[in-house]
């Protein structure tokens, strides 16, 4: 028959390795919803593939086919947004579908005692101006612009070139695009990077 004295013990040796189990859990459900700035572990890169092939997926959908709870898919894409991993949901636009076939990439000069910022406002009023860089090398400003033709492509440069500040320009032409732009193997990159530095 066991004494008060080994059954305490016993007692005592079960909540240590109950308390063993309980604290390697939190640190599993710690690890699980955060991640340092910047990273991606093998969660999030499922996570940002699935919203990328179904947009329209939601947060118990999506837990149910990344097989986590549900907490822990919104604790990820809260802390993905936050981080400015994701920076939106909407519907991606092909501008060729809209009419505009005519892709071009147009180097700017731009006059030095202005800045950048001006320059880069007037040319965000131009609704066929979808990105505007500041570069380095023989220019100071690249812009992604589309067209509906090349005819089209003047009229747009010319708008271009007339924004103040702006001082000479170069422009090419797309024929195709070999490498459309795409994020989802830098992704997955990152979050094989996120488990060699674990």
């Amino acid at each position: 028959m066991r004494t008060a004295s080994q059954s305490a013990q016993s007692t005592a040796m079960m909540l240590v390795i109950l308390s063993i189990n309980i604290e390697q859990t939190m640190v599993s459900l710690y690890t699980m919803t955060t991640v340092s700035p910047g990273r991606v572990d093998h969660l999030d890169a499922a996570l940002i593939e699935l919203l990328a092939a179904e947009p329209r997926v939601g947060v118990l959908e999506a837990s149910r086919r990344l097989r986590v709870a549900r907490g822990t898919v919104q604790a990820r894409l809260e802390r993905l947004q936050e981080h400015r991993v994701i920076t939106g949901y909407g519907p991606e636009v092909d501008p060729a579908a809209l009419g505009y076939e005519v892709t071009a990439f147009v180097t700017l000069e731009i006059r030095q005692a202005g800045g950048h910022d001006p320059v880069a406002e007037r040319l965000a009023a131009i609704p066929e101006v979808l990105e505007v860089h500041t570069i380095t090398g023989a220019g100071d400003m690249l812009c992604r612009v589309v067209a509906r033709s090349n005819a089209d492509l003047q009229r747009v440069i010319d708008a271009i070139v007339s924004a103040e500040g702006v001082v000479r320009s170069a422009t090419l032409i797309s024929l195709a695009a070999q490498v459309p732009y795409r994020v989802l193997p830098l992704v997955r990159a990152a979050s094989l990077g996120s488990r060699s530095r674990t």
